[in-house]
This record gives C-alpha cells, sequence and structure tokens, in this order.
C-alpha cells in the first residue's frame, strides 16, 4: 500500500532536520508514495524548506516547549501543516485533517490532538504571530545567512531573499552541435510548450511553466539538457578552442563538461573527474544520452591522481565546493544544513584545490574558478589569496557586461524568472 504523502514529507523534513540532505532522502520517499502524490510530495518537502525558518519561528509560538528529538517528524509534519495552510491552494479544512491523519500513519497517535489544536489555533491566531517575528523569520531565512546577505549585498538583499524563496524557473540548453536555439524553439512552440529564449547565453531557453523532463521533446534523444543560464557561462567563459585538452575537475552532476564538449566537439579530449564516485555516475548517464565522450576519474581535486601529469591541459574548470547561498531556491535545505562558521573551512577547501589544480595548467593556460555562492570569502578573497601565493597567475577580465563586477571576477545574483548566484573569475598562467 502506498504511503501517505503527508507523511512520506514529515519524513523527508525530518530527515534534513535531522542533517541529511534532501537529495539524499527525498528520492526513497517518491518511490513510496502513490505515482499520483510525487508531485505533491515534491512540492510540500521543497516548499516547506524555502519557508523553514519563519514555520519554525511560528511554531516556536504555538508550542509550549520543543518536541523531543524522537518526534522529529511530528515537529516536520506541523511545519508541513503550517505550510498548507499559508502557501498552497489546499483548503484550510482539508490541509488539517489530512495533516492530523498523517500522525496516525507515523504511528504517533498521541499527537492527533496536539496536530490539530496548534493548526488550528494558526489559523485563528496567524496575523498575531506574524507580528512578532524578527525580520530573518520574516525574510525566510536563518538569521546568520540574512545578516550576511545584508553585510554584503544591502542593495540587492531583498531581492536575494524573495528569490531564495521562490521556485526557479525551469531552463534549458539547446545542444548547439544539433541544432539552434531557433529552430529548438519552434519544436517546442509546435509541441504547445510555451518558452522563451535566454538572455545571458545564447543556447538557453526558458519554459514558462516547469514540466517533466522526460516528456520534453528532444530530451531523451540528447538536444536539450536542463541546466540553468548561469551555470551555461562557464563553457562560454572557458571558450574551449579545437584539439585542446581540457580538465572539468570538479564535474558532477556533468552538466558544465558536457556544455564544453557541444560548444567544441573538436577538442582533442575532455577529462571529467569528480572526488564522489557515486556522482560520477550521473556524468556518464549525462554523456550517454547526449551521445557524448570524455575521459572518466574519479580523484581529489585538492590532491590529483598520479595519471594527472604538469602542464597537461589547456584549460581547466573548477567548480568548487561551497555554500551553495546562489543556488538556494533549488536546494532549501541550504538554509537548514549550512552554517556560517562553514564558510572559512569551504574557502581553505577551495584554495587548496586551486594550489592542487594549478601545476596541471600548461604555461599560458587557462583556468577558469566558479562557485555557486554569493559570499565574498569564497568568491574574491580565495582568489586574491591564490594570486599572492602563486607568481604565475593572474586575473583575467572576463569580456562580459552580464552581473555584478567584484574583485577579482564577476558575481551573478539569484533573481526572479532569472539566473542563479554563480560566481566566475578567469586566470592565467604566464607564459614560459
Amino acid at each position: 500500500m502506498p504511503l501517505d504523502v503527508r507523511a512520506a514529507a514529515a519524513g523527508v523534513i525530518g530527515d534534513v532536520l535531522g542533517g541529511q540532505s534532501l537529495n539524499q532522502t527525498l528520492p526513497g520517499r517518491q518511490d513510496l508514495v502513490a505515482e499520483r502524490d510525487r508531485a505533491l510530495l515534491q512540492q510540500l518537502c521543497y516548499g516547506t524548506l524555502r519557508e523553514a525558518p519563519r514555520l519554525q519561528a511560528l511554531l516556536a509560538q504555538l508550542l509550549d516547549r520543543p518536541l523531543r528529538d524522537k518526534d522529529r517528524d511530528i515537529t516536520a509534519l506541523l511545519l508541513c501543516g503550517l505550510y498548507q495552510l499559508d502557501s498552497t491552494r489546499v483548503p484550510d479544512h482539508a490541509a488539517v485533517a489530512a495533516t492530523v491523519n498523517a500522525t496516525r500513519v507515523l504511528k504517533k497517535p498521541w499527537a492527533k490532538g496536539m496536530t490539530n489544536a496548534v493548526l488550528r489555533r494558526y489559523l485563528r491566531e496567524r496575523e498575531h504571530l506574524a507580528l512578532a517575528l524578527d525580520p530573518a523569520a520574516v525574510a525566510s531565512h536563518p538569521e546568520w545567512l540574512y545578516d550576511k546577505i545584508l553585510a554584503q549585498w544591502p542593495e540587492q538583499a531583498a531581492t536575494i531573499f524573495a528569490a531564495n524563496n521562490q521556485q526557479p524557473p525551469m531552463t534549458l540548453r539547446v545542444n548547439s552541435s544539433r541544432l539552434s536555439r531557433e529552430a529548438c524553439l519552434d519544436i517546442l512552440q509546435r509541441q504547445g510548450i510555451d518558452a522563451s529564449a535566454g538572455t545571458l547565453s545564447p543556447h538557453a531557453l526558458q519554459l514558462t511553466r516547469p514540466m517533466d523532463v522526460w516528456t520534453i521533446p528532444g530530451f531523451t534523444t540528447g538536444m536539450l539538457s536542463v541546466q540553468d543560464e548561469a551555470a551555461q557561462m562557464a563553457a562560454l567563459l572557458l571558450a574551449p578552442r579545437a584539439g585542446e585538452r581540457i580538465l572539468d575537475a570538479c564535474a558532477a552532476p556533468g552538466g558544465k563538461a558536457c556544455h564544453i564538449l557541444e560548444v567544441q566537439p573538436a577538442l582533442a579530449e575532455l577529462v571529467a573527474m569528480d572526488i564522489d564516485a557515486g556522482r560520477m555516475q550521473r556524468v556518464a548517464e549525462n554523456m550517454t544520452r547526449l551521445n557524448l565522450v570524455a575521459r572518466l576519474v574519479v580523484g581529489n581535486a585538492a590532491h590529483p591522481p598520479p595519471q594527472m601529469l604538469p602542464s597537461s591541459f589547456d584549460r581547466i574548470l573548477v567548480d568548487a565546493p561551497c555554500t551553495a547561498s546562489g543556488v538556494i531556491r533549488r536546494h532549501p535545505d541550504v538554509k537548514l544544513l549550512r552554517r556560517g562558521s562553514d564558510i572559512a573551512q569551504l574557502a581553505d577547501q577551495q584554495l587548496q584545490i586551486l594550489k592542487g589544480l594549478w601545476p596541471l595548467l600548461k604555461p599560458g593556460g587557462t583556468l577558469l574558478y566558479a562557485t555557486c555562492s554569493i559570499f565574498s570569502e569564497e568568491n574574491s578573497q580565495v582568489v586574491h589569496r591564490f594570486l599572492c601565493t602563486q607568481g604565475d597567475a593572474s586575473a583575467l577580465q572576463e569580456p562580459v557586461a552580464w552581473g555584478e563586477e567584484v574583485a577579482c571576477g564577476r558575481q551573478l545574483l539569484p533573481a526572479h524568472d532569472g539566473p542563479d548566484g554563480l560566481f566566475y573569475a578567469l586566470l592565467c598562467k604566464a607564459s614560459t
């Protein structure tokens, strides 16, 4: 018998509250619910997590004391119930009844009356409860994240907060080695799919309404991929040339590596490397779907494997691990899983990756450093630290007009119906 969708959502959200990522816990629960409920499960999980800091602050007012850690699933269920009452079209009475019923499925009948009382009290007092929230909770951001965004991007903060709380647009990348964007747009429109050309990447199309990717004409045959427009700028900035050897050093799940091969099919070789063997399987799947060929290597970019020879690559792409502060709308669990203290540790890791990869770059070669962060500590400051210790490295001026010009690079910020928040910096190795 399929699992009740709200009980499943409580399980997923509870796992995230316990420290698991959404990508780890959601797929398994999707397999347990009825197929017709899978879209609703995703909406409940993503929506609740996007609003979690505000919902947690509301729940704290509605409970006499926090629930015990072993009842994390009930805490998650209450957050999900509040989300339904606030942000979905589910009628209030139906949302309350279905959420209360999920306590039985979770085998915690003691929570039935409490869940009913909390949700009904919220319906009576929601305006009064909202007035007691602090600015960070109103913005649905943890306090550390709210303060940091406000400090680093005071003029853009309101837009960033709003974008982080919205469902992201569904953006496609047209395989330019197979067809033009105009031809692809025509195919979609003839199938009744409303889309428009992107504003940054010449290969980007944005769908008016998100849809199941496997139903999009051309996806299974490799004409299209799903990739945000900000991420598409990596291959364009890297500017690969025919006959070159290129390394994508943190490649999984492979979107940028595939785009590089689409942009320049005449490479001598593209090597896609990632530290996670499981995630490298995603790279292989994407390459197969798009009928592309690359050498796949499992390895640590900070300490490249021996087969990675010095001065062997013309260009290197480093999409470094980071806080993901620029893609929160796609990974709303960041709001619960990240801490401000993570930033310094990640910045040190990013610097070690740059130092580990630099010897692999040929003299005169180019390295593109990228993150999906909007924080200078992970971006310009990492590049500056690297340049101060690497005498044969220099920063190049990106030949673009998009985004925000910052020290040592270019910053895109998340925007409603616009790109994600990514940082790029081009570094050149001196010729000998």
